[in-house]
């Protein structure tokens, strides 16, 4: 995976009037920006009991009216699995920006712009993976 630089990260998305996602996200976190405007966050997270990993990278897409619009789903390693082997429920192969993902169809019931951020969709990816079903 490759990430722009944060200089250039934070110049296309200040240019949209927006946050950028180096200045909003976990340290660890990268921005790819896709040509049709959007970018994908990418993260690595911690799994607890209930997964067939210790960790996976989880990304999710930053849609282009971002803080004003929330992410929607997101995606992890092609080979997560519940610990016993099943596929999580709400889930199904994509493609994400040319790569076989897991994509999971979870969706936040709320967004409020300036309160809510890249934070709030991590900590929300996080509870999903809490429940482990």
């Amino acid at each position: 995976m490759t990430s722009t630089s944060s200089r250039e990260s934070a110049s296309a998305s200040k240019s949209r009037g927006q946050e950028t996602a180096k200045e909003n996200a976990a340290p660890a976190c990268t921005e790819r920006k896709l040509p049709d405007g959007t970018a994908v966050i990418a993260a690595p997270m911690r799994l607890p009991a209930g997964w067939n990993r210790d960790e996976v990278t989880v990304e999710f897409v930053l849609p282009i009216p971002y803080p004003n619009a929330q992410p929607d789903c997101f995606y992890t390693d092609a080979d997560l699995r519940l610990a016993g082997g099943a596929m999580p429920t709400n889930t199904g192969q994509q493609m994400l920006d040319g790569q076989a993902r897991l994509w999971f169809s979870w969706h936040l019931a709320t967004w409020t712009p300036g309160v809510d951020n890249i934070h709030t969709y991590l900590r929300f990816i996080e509870s999903r993976f809490r429940d482990a079903r």
